[in-house]
């Protein structure tokens, strides 16, 4: 396997830990209310509202959950990769942010 691809799936599986574990907390902060009456209605997979465009966020996402990227902050793939090339953590000045090194 070309080496460079296998650091882009080392970088990638380190974002879906980022991301499954970012998912996790804000089920259970807000208890299960991740998705609008539209969100619901569509049967989006709440999970999904963690990576992809904003738009998605906007279009489905509840207010609680709205608010809590807000509070909490919401990486990109782009701006994972970014720090995960950079080897730079909580970047974004948030209080909370998870550190890089404590998913990988």
């Amino acid at each position: 396997m070309d080496a460079a691809f296998e650091t882009y799936r080392m970088m990638r599986a380190d974002f879906e830990l980022y991301r499954h574990s970012r998912f996790l907390r804000a089920h259970a902060e807000l208890r299960g209310e991740l998705l609008n009456a539209l969100g619901r209605a569509a049967r989006i997979d709440a999970g999904t509202l963690f990576m992809g465009p904003w738009s998605r966020v906007e279009l489905y996402a509840s207010e609680e959950l709205k608010d809590w990227f807000a509070q909490h902050g919401r990486l990109t793939v782009d701006e994972f990769e970014t720090q995960w090339w950079n080897g730079h953590t909580n970047t974004l000045g948030l209080p909370d942010a998870i550190e890089l090194a404590e998913i990988a």
